[in-house]
């Protein structure tokens, strides 16, 4: 079990999947980043200085007016922090638009590769071994 499970990691794909998970996990860093520190300071600027990573509504609980979504939560509120999720939403659509511009780059260099193999022309076919052998003979016959 212990070979199998050697051999399966040792494949190329896991190894690739594997690498691609990291660097992906990294990428998502950094997009979240740019979302909460560049994107959403730039959009509450232009909806009147909103911190958008504090709006929330109060399901439930006492909550004073003005109260960081931090604050409430810890004063026991139940609470829907939509502003949060606006900043999800907009790192899913950066990271969806960043990995459907990456398939298409590689589907149009796929594309090339492919069209350059169909373009290439065939190589002449040489003589088959029995021809070969044929000549061979004809030669050592002379």
């Amino acid at each position: 079990m212990l070979s199998e499970f050697k051999e399966f990691i040792a494949k190329g794909n896991v190894m690739q999947l594997a690498v691609a998970v990291i660097i992906g996990g990294a990428f998502a860093t950094i997009v979240k980043s740019m979302t909460d520190e560049i994107i959403m300071p730039v959009v509450g600027a232009i909806f009147g200085n909103v911190d958008f990573s504090d709006k929330y509504f109060v399901l439930s609980g006492d909550v004073e007016a003005g109260m960081t979504l931090d604050a409430a939560r810890e004063a026991g509120a139940n609470v829907l922090a939509w502003g949060s999720f606006v900043s999800a939403v907009i790192n899913f659509l950066i990271l969806a638009f960043i990995i459907f511009l990456l398939v298409r780059y590689t589907m149009k260099v796929m594309a090339q590769f492919e069209k350059k193999e169909e373009e290439a022309p065939a190589e002449p076919a040489g003589p088959s071994e029995i021809d070969l052998l044929v000549e061979i003979r004809d030669a050592l016959k002379k």
